[in-house]
């Protein structure tokens, strides 16, 4: 039953993301294009988003469970630190320059295309590539502890 509602779910949330054109980098890039022929629809999507959101999540923080019985598992973390900060800087210039962002990348990939290839190459390359540095650093902490 986990995987049904997890497989309705992301259906529900790649649908959004074409029917909202998030999807689409040419709509993404002109959102973010504020000093040229700014197109400001992506920020109705965002604000419908968090709108619709908002509530749901209210009651989910005080649930002990969710409606699958699973125990609630929400973020917790509430730090501003210097990964958050230049993983959002990363994440930013990446979603700047290429028109994507992880999910309508993932979505753009069933579409076929070759740019959400490379995009979505890159990301894992990227994932990767963090998880090789972090466990370096993380030897290197143990080493000097």
């Amino acid at each position: 039953m986990r995987i049904l509602m997890a497989l309705i779910a992301g259906l529900v949330f790649g649908i959004g993301l074409i029917i909202s054109g998030i999807s689409n980098p040419a709509k993404v890039l002109g959102f973010l294009d504020l000093a040229g022929n700014w197109d400001p629809s992506l920020a109705l999507v965002m604000a419908g988003a968090i709108l619709v959101s908002f509530i749901p999540f209210q009651l989910a923080s005080r649930a002990p469970r969710a409606l699958l019985g699973e125990p609630m598992r929400l973020p917790t973390a509430r730090d501003i630190d210097r990964r958050l900060v230049l993983g959002s800087l990363v994440f930013g210039v990446g979603w700047g320059l290429a028109g994507y962002c992880p999910g309508p990348a993932l979505v753009s990939l069933a579409v076929g295309g070759f740019k959400p290839l490379v995009f979505v190459g890159s990301m894992v390359g990227g994932m990767l590539f963090f998880r090789w540095l972090d466990s370096l650093s993380q030897a290197h902490s143990r080493r000097l502890a």
